[in-house]
């Protein structure tokens, strides 16, 4: 019936309590489960990243999705126990999560938008001026992700073969712009120094920390003084600011939107998206490192793979002592499909072990061991 028909792509929305088609003769059709998904974009990052803007993107900015898959995949799982998290490549600019759980599909639209929401950070953007405003102690959401995203931001945002945050005087004078205005000693002390080092974007971060730690009471002076000088919301504002920063550079910026109701339709994994010709493929988030966007396949490259390994092992016959190949497992598609094939077993295996017990229940209630 797909191949019949020929779609340009494929969108997937709610499982209904009618068929959708028969809207216009039932009244009450409504969605009664629906995977809960996120859709992360690179153009929501277009405020922070100096490389590209729009749909453009490079692999300095792509690791903007890294981040966004390592902070969210550990969230779904460690905060709310989801356990079949699937990642997909938007074929495009962004990545796609689809939590498959039966918890997470029978969500109202209600819960749905409270998960979101608890994974919503106000970074600063074209809507939101004012940017972040942090306040100690930290949640430990944003506590476990501070861990993820600092070393990651000091290897993709701050360098110059980053986003070029602290490579150069004209940037890290921005950057010290953006201190608190309880924290000028420290603005002048660094530019002091920066202007006459070498050091690299780590070490002025390190700079940075160190000198913040002073002025909050936190670490050592050469003089003697420390955190009389700042007491109240300036303390707190001045010593949250290293947080606020690397938030503002790395957070994931998700299209709540998509999150929060059941109908909302999703591309399907493994369509080609038509303004680029790559593959939806799946990304398998304990190598996320590894992906790399700009070697996903186009429907291009897939033909050719498949004429040539027609031309090396010749065309299939209908032997049926002989395992047949399927197309996918003769392209580079396979490492995508078997990834695909293995979530889709571990959440079978989770479906069976699901009726098992409730039949077990069952028996139990009626007596019947």
């Amino acid at each position: 019936s797909v191949r019949k028909r020929n779609p340009q792509k494929i969108d997937i929305g709610a499982v209904f309590s009618h068929p959708p088609k028969d809207h216009k003769a039932i009244k009450n059709i409504a969605p009664v489960q629906r995977e809960l998904v996120f859709d992360v974009d690179l153009t929501d990052y277009d405020a922070v990243r100096t490389c590209c803007s729009g749909a453009n993107i490079c692999r300095r900015c792509w690791a903007y999705m890294n981040m966004a898959i390592k902070v969210m995949d550990v969230g779904l799982k460690e905060d709310f126990g989801f356990e079949h998290v699937f990642w997909v490549y938007s074929g495009r600019r962004g990545v796609h999560a689809w939590i498959s759980d039966e918890d997470a599909r029978m969500l109202s639209n209600d819960a749905r938008s409270a998960v979101a929401h608890y994974f919503e950070v106000q970074c600063e953007s074209e809507n939101n001026k004012e940017g972040l405003k942090l306040h100690s102690p930290m949640h430990p959401l944003l506590t476990r992700s501070f861990s993820i995203l600092e070393p990651m931001f000091i290897q993709y945002i701050i360098p110059f073969s980053g986003q070029g945050l602290l490579a150069d005087s004209e940037s890290w004078t921005k950057v010290l712009r953006t201190l608190p205005s309880g924290a000028q000693n420290i603005v002048e002390n660094l530019t002091k120094k920066w202007k006459t080092s070498d050091s690299e974007p780590a070490e002025k971060w390190e700079d940075l920390k160190r000198q913040i730690g002073i002025v909050v009471g936190k670490g050592k002076s050469t003089k003697g003084k420390g955190a009389q000088y700042l007491k109240g919301e300036d303390r707190v504002r001045v010593e949250m600011w290293p947080y606020e920063t690397v938030f503002k550079h790395t957070y994931p910026r998700l299209d709540i939107n998509v999150s929060t109701h059941q109908n909302h339709l999703l591309k399907s994994p493994f369509c080609v998206h038509p303004k680029t010709g790559r593959v939806c493929v799946p990304i398998d988030s304990t190598k996320i490192d590894q992906f790399d966007p700009f070697q996903v396949p186009t429907l291009p490259q897939l033909m050719t793979e498949l004429d040539e390994y027609e031309k090396v092992n010749g065309k299939e016959k209908n032997d049926e002592n002989r395992k047949s190949v399927r197309d996918w497992e003769k392209t580079s598609l396979k490492p995508s499909f078997s990834h695909f094939e293995g979530q889709l077993k571990q959440l079978q295996k989770r479906l069976r072990r699901d009726q098992r017990d409730l039949a077990d229940k069952d028996a139990a209630v009626l007596g019947e061991f």
